[in-house]
């Protein structure tokens, strides 16, 4: 009796150890090591604060057509900022038909760069704005008195103008033209689900797109494409490993005159990159696939397969933000004086 006695306790022992729940699972192991993930940076809310009225005059000036020659160009025909800052050309067209030499980069969040145009000639944004102007194979206003004074002619500018400078007694100036252009470019700004990833919603991109972000840095991306913008911090030569294609531009050397500037040109930025097609200074790469096949091999000396290509545009397109709704909104055009010229036809 004791050993049927032993038997059954056992058999029950085994019973209740086989109907008790298995103990939890351990949590899966992150994609990216939290060292890894501390390396994507979110989007700034804006690259300054700046007031109501001067962003206001902003917006307006941009979409202003009668700062060209020939009255039908505006900052935002080559940067349309209802499709994400591009006008989705390898180069734009200009006053009489004239084709730009360069790729135009996106405005959106522009002001978050270290420097201005691919070849880093200007420093902020509101340098920049002056350029186009007076290009004569862009807008091609004869000088700045000449902008000045067509900004006056417009009577709805000078009540703008007040607003936004309200301590300058003449407020219609170059500079306050650029300031105002500036200005509104700093509010351009495109947060999106990256960037609620990266301020620690792990939910909000797939395990998928996070694959996509380790390959990412990974295989060197990260070296030129870094920083909140993913890029936009510095420059690099196109050519690295090998040769470039197009070896007609010749970059930030055009400006500094030196050899060892040679091929090199801005790091762009990769915030909406899904959206700003073709690519590259020249614009002759029409899609992002061909484009990420071509950084890789041409920078870091390697050759990506179509699924890690894949894998990596999975996690670029969670870089695509929204548009500010408000601010890319056209305004009406203010009505002209008696005194504003007419158009220099073509």
């Amino acid at each position: 009796m004791r050993d049927l006695g032993f038997v059954v306790g056992a058999i029950v022992a085994l019973a209740t150890a086989c109907s008790a729940p298995p103990p939890p699972a351990p949590p899966p192991e992150p994609i990216l090591k939290p060292a890894q993930k501390a390396e994507f940076k979110p989007l700034a809310d804006n690259y300054g604060a700046p007031s109501e009225a001067l962003v206001t005059l902003g917006r307006q000036l941009f979409h202003e057509q009668r700062l060209s020659a020939s009255q039908d160009i505006s900052c935002n025909s080559c940067h349309t900022l209802s499709n994400f800052g591009v006008d989705g050309q390898p180069t734009s067209t200009g006053f009489k038909g004239q084709k730009g030499g360069r790729n135009s980069p996106t405005v959106m969040n522009a002001a978050g760069h270290f420097k201005q145009f691919w070849d880093g000639r200007m420093e902020q944004v509101e340098d920049q704005a002056k350029g186009p102007v007076l290009n004569p194979g862009e807008m091609a206003m004869k000088d700045d008195n000449a902008v000045v004074a067509l900004l006056k002619s417009i009577p709805g500018y000078e009540p703008l103008f007040k607003a936004a400078f309200p301590d300058d007694k003449d407020p219609v100036t170059w500079d306050n033209y650029a300031k105002a252009v500036g200005g509104f470019e700093r509010k351009l700004t495109t947060p999106g689900r990256f960037d609620t990833w990266a301020k620690g919603d792990d939910k909000a991109l797939t395990d998928d797109e996070q694959k996509g972000a380790k390959l990412f840095m990974e295989t060197g991306c990260m070296a030129c494409h870094n920083g909140p913008l993913f890029g936009g911090t510095g420059f690099q030569k196109v050519g690295a490993v090998k040769p470039w294609p197009n070896q007609n531009d010749h970059g930030r050397k055009d400006v500094t005159k030196a050899d060892d500037d040679d091929m090199l040109f801005k790091v762009p930025s990769l915030r909406n990159v899904e959206k700003t097609a073709p690519y590259f200074h020249d614009g002759q790469t029409a899609t992002l696939e061909a484009a990420v096949k071509m950084m890789a091999r041409h920078q870091l000396g390697k050759e990506l397969s179509d699924a890690d290509t894949a894998s990596i545009i999975s996690f670029l397109k969670t870089l695509t933000g929204e548009l500010p709704k408000d601010l890319i909104a056209e305004p009406s055009e203010l009505p002209a004086g008696p005194k504003t010229p007419k158009p220099v036809k073509g």
